[in-house]
């Protein structure tokens, strides 16, 4: 059965960082194009960025630029998402989307609370 597990969220102090994973299972992750989302409360959800089959990555959203990276490893069948320097405004839920052609995976999504 193909699915994709997001883990790695949690609370986190202002500043401080985390590393979101998104494994998959069922499939080839690099072969689809990953992608990272997050939705805050109240708030639709938000594109962060990407990384491609050939291992391309992008961010989109200005308000991570330079604090986030993807990355991948596909001898775990894994993608990541570091996050550095985190702010309040980071608290949200977030998941992992992978698509390929007519194919396309959500992860069930993982919670970032960050707070003093």
């Amino acid at each position: 059965q193909e699915q994709l597990v997001e883990s790695g969220g949690g609370l986190v102090q202002p500043g401080g960082s985390l590393r979101l994973s998104c494994q998959a299972s069922g499939f080839i992750v690099s072969t689809y194009a990953t992608s990272w989302y997050r939705q805050a409360p109240g708030k639709s959800r938000e594109l962060l960025g990407h990384i491609t089959s050939t291992g391309d990555t992008k961010i989109f959203a200005d308000s991570v630029k330079g604090r986030f990276t993807i990355s991948r490893d596909n001898g775990r069948n894994t993608v990541f998402l570091q996050m550095n320097s985190l702010k309040s405004e980071d608290t949200a839920v977030y998941y992992c989307n992978a698509r390929k052609a007519i194919s396309e995976y959500w992860g069930q999504g993982t919670q970032v609370t960050v707070s003093s």
